[in-house]
């Protein structure tokens, strides 16, 4: 319970995953990558259903106690679920679609490779400023984002949660449409990758959705803090 209210007043800025990426650089070439994405796949659902079961456990537990104050702590448990992530959210909102340039744009000799796909930050851009934008809540490949979310590149993939994604890249946020629009013109990382699309022809689209569904978030709670350390 306590893990639950700790990640309800903890903010929902996505900035974890630059912390965990170590790099930017998020699709070099080689290695096959199928069999590594299926395995680690299957690997995080059997994890993630294990940990579902184990709270369903703890959660039975704790309402079968009988321990003073025990009430209260639950209740204000349950009420930071919402803003938190865990509970699903739907509604009206924008769906944000990052593809990398397409293999049969022609471009110069000696233009470096990486300006020719989508990166880490250039996803974290999107996503933040539709946090910025008042979303209620926000989905990359269908897969709920809250504020301990953390992405990193593995081979040619975005790992999101331990789970490894290829493009296309679809973010999609639940909220006003005017407002949602406003903050994408406002952010600098958009307008940089903006200018990107220009230049180098990577992939963008952003379309009003009638309804956008977002999960419950069900992945592992991972809550890291600062420590002194002595030399």
């Amino acid at each position: 319970m306590a893990a639950l209210v700790v990640t309800g007043i903890s903010g929902f800025v996505f900035v974890s995953g630059a912390v965990t990426s170590r790099g930017t650089d998020i699709r070099p070439l080689g290695g096959d990558i199928t069999s590594v994405v299926e395995d680690r796949a299957r690997q995080v659902e059997a994890r993630r259903t294990q940990a579902s079961t184990l709270q369903q456990q703890i959660d039975e537990l704790s309402e079968a106690a009988d321990v003073p104050g025990l009430d209260e702590v639950v209740a204000a448990a349950r009420a930071a679920e919402a803003p938190a992530g865990f509970t699903a959210v739907e509604g009206p909102g924008l769906r944000v679609t990052l593809t990398d340039t397409p293999r049969s744009v022609e471009v110069a000799e000696g233009l470096d490779p990486n300006v020719l796909v989508v990166h880490q930050q250039d996803i974290q851009g999107f996503v933040n400023a539709l946090w910025a934008g008042g979303a209620q809540a926000v989905t990359l490949q269908g897969q709920r984002l809250i504020s301990t979310t953390g992405i990193k590149c593995v081979g040619s993939t975005v790992v999101l949660d331990g789970v490894p994604y290829s493009p296309p890249y679809v973010i999609e946020a639940v909220g006003g449409d005017t407002r949602l629009r406003a903050a994408l013109d406002a952010s600098p990382e958009v307008g940089l990758y903006e200018t990107y699309v220009s230049r180098y022809k990577l992939g963008l689209q952003v379309e009003t959705v009638r309804t956008v569904q977002a999960p419950a978030y069900d992945g592992a709670l991972s809550v890291q803090f600062a420590s002194a350390v002595t030399p």
